[in-house]
């Protein structure tokens, strides 16, 4: 083997080394970890005695085609995940009015993760009384099947 072919062989490990996957830093279990320590949550079952407070708004965060393929608990907004942020801020151009920083947001998702997420963001962003429905919106649904 002569230089070159050394050299090239080399290179090539080199690359095969950096193309190996290697683990995030801060990978979704961390961050849902993270969340979870500093947000509030809400069961499906605590869920109807907040509603009866006006001061109280329910926001789907899931996207548009979930919320118009299976559904939504009656009485929540949309505010995507997404976009979330953008409609938040009340400095944004997309800025949703719905979503009153002096009001107590419950936020839900199909499952329960991005909402705990999106809560944790909200908090970041300076909303004070953000909460994330335990089990989201699957855990609503078998919640009135059980009824």
């Amino acid at each position: 083997m002569n230089y070159a072919e050394i050299f090239c062989a080399q290179k090539l490990l080199k690359v095969g080394l950096k193309m190996q996957k290697q683990p995030l830093r801060h990978g979704f279990q961390k961050m849902l970890a993270e969340a979870n320590a500093v947000i509030e949550t809400v069961s499906v079952q605590d869920l109807p005695y907040l509603l009866d407070d006006p001061k109280v708004i329910l926001v789907d965060v899931r996207e548009s085609v979930e919320r118009v393929s299976d559904g939504g608990i009656p009485g929540s907004i949309h505010a995507s995940r997404g976009l979330l942020e953008f409609h938040a801020d009340p400095e944004s151009p997309a800025y949703n009015p719905a979503l009153k920083p002096d009001h107590r947001l419950v936020l839900y998702c199909g499952s329960g993760g991005r909402s705990a997420l999106a809560a944790k963001t909200l908090l970041d962003m300076g909303y004070d009384d953000v909460l994330s429905l335990a089990g989201g919106y699957a855990a609503w649904k078998v919640a009135q099947v059980d009824q």
